[in-house]
């Protein structure tokens, strides 16, 4: 954590303190306390120091583990087991103790909490600004170290995914389709290759290499044309298998990302110029990551692209339900998608920041193509944090 950087962004909020009420699962909680409580526990930060407050089941695993400088349990405060509202009172102590009367909370707070403090005189504002997520958008060297860890487990997993469609038969040209398997099934081992059986290949490959993903996507056709479709079912020759994979180190807590698009057999023309599109609105984009240039302008490069080649993008129609129907990218940390946004609109880029660069093109009479790499923000342009080939003939 940045505690500079945190002091900076919470200079200006009127309040004492900045409270959190949260499980692990909230990354701002992750991120302030270090500690993966399972159940929400209090964190407050005030005279730049990180105070948390934890149940006794957790008290031991909390003194390890949370980067806080102090760590409490509820019998400090002669709680353990009680009623709500002799709970919200050992709140109201615990903010208390710290020298602090009033506090700012994030835009998703619970109500109840803050509630409660009011009730018992502390002052409660929200920060709609959820600078805490503005804080986390820049990463550390060691931020940026565990991402580009899960960054390496992602690319044996798209290696291991790759390898399953690039090694699959044609059913009615390799081998015979029967079984009632329909000509043009991928195949492996005489079986359907489905999207649950690479799927299952990215998930054991990520497990292998000490990450984990609740979902993935593996979309093959006209499923392809959904850029949040998981998919399912036997994939196809001569047709865009899109694999987006996302993974969570189990050690650090940090994501990555990645996609790229396989074709198993020869694509039609529309889809061979797609991916070519693609690969040059992909460029495009890249080029335009620095310092000092907006989000925005980063997603204005690749939208050029699509739109000199006379495709649909949402600034030329944003009603269009095909083409580009999506931003350029977003920031990747703690959560898989965090500030700050390549689109319209999208805030200055930071030396720090981790962000995807991931445009596509999406159709149900074509498919879809996307291709995603991984960067980060340098002095003096940026970094790929993704070492994996672009092709789409899957090898």
């Amino acid at each position: 954590m940045n505690r500079t950087r945190l002091d900076d962004r919470l200079a200006d909020i009127d309040a004492d303190g900045y409270l959190l009420d949260a499980s692990q699962e909230d990354a701002n909680q992750l991120y302030l306390s270090g500690f993966t409580g399972h159940d929400p526990f209090l964190t407050l930060y005030a005279d730049g120091e990180v105070h948390v407050l934890v149940s006794g089941l957790e008290y031991g695993r909390a003194k390890s583990e949370a980067t806080a400088d102090t760590v409490e349990r509820h019998a400090d405060y002669d709680y353990e087991y009680g009623s709500r509202e002799e709970k919200n009172n050992m709140y109201a102590a615990f903010v208390r103790d710290k020298g602090v009367d009033a506090v700012s909370m994030p835009p998703r707070g619970p109500v109840g909490t803050a509630d409660a403090l009011r009730e018992r005189g502390v002052e409660v504002t929200v920060d709609t600004d959820d600078r805490l997520q503005a804080v986390r958008a820049v990463k550390t060297d060691d931020e940026i170290d565990a991402i580009r860890e899960a960054q390496r487990a992602n690319e044996a997993a798209m290696g291991a995914a790759e390898a399953l469609i690039a090694g699959a038969d044609v059913a009615g040209e390799d081998v015979p389709a029967n079984g009632g398997v329909e000509p043009g099934t991928l195949l492996r081992d005489g079986e359907p290759l489905t999207s649950e059986r690479v799927t299952e290949e990215i998930e054991v490959t990520l497990l292998r290499h000490g990450c984990a993903l609740d979902e993935t996507i593996v979309a093959g056709g006209a499923q392809a044309a959904d850029p949040h479709d998981r998919g399912s079912g036997p994939l196809r020759a001569n047709e865009a298998v899109i694999v987006d994979i996302f993974p969570r180190s189990k050690a650090t807590k940090y994501n990555a990302d990645m996609t790229r698009t396989f074709c198993v057999g020869e694509p039609g023309e529309a889809l061979r110029e797609w991916y070519d599109l693609t690969e040059r609105a992909l460029d495009a984009a890249l080029d335009a990551v620095e310092p000092g240039a907006t989000g925005e302008e980063v997603h204005a490069a690749a939208c050029e692209v699509y739109e000199e080649a006379g495709e649909p993008t949402f600034r030329t129609d944003p009603e269009t339900e095909t083409g580009f129907i999506h931003s350029t990218g977003h920031g990747i940390g703690l959560d898989v998608h965090e500030s700050p946004r390549l689109a319209n609109g999208g805030e200055e880029l930071e030396p720090g920041h981790v962000i995807t660069v991931e445009p596509g093109l999406y159709d149900p009479e074509v498919g879809g193509v996307r291709i995603e790499d991984l960067v980060v923000v340098t002095e003096d342009g940026y970094e790929n944090l993704t070492d994996y080939p672009i092709r789409f003939a899957a090898e």
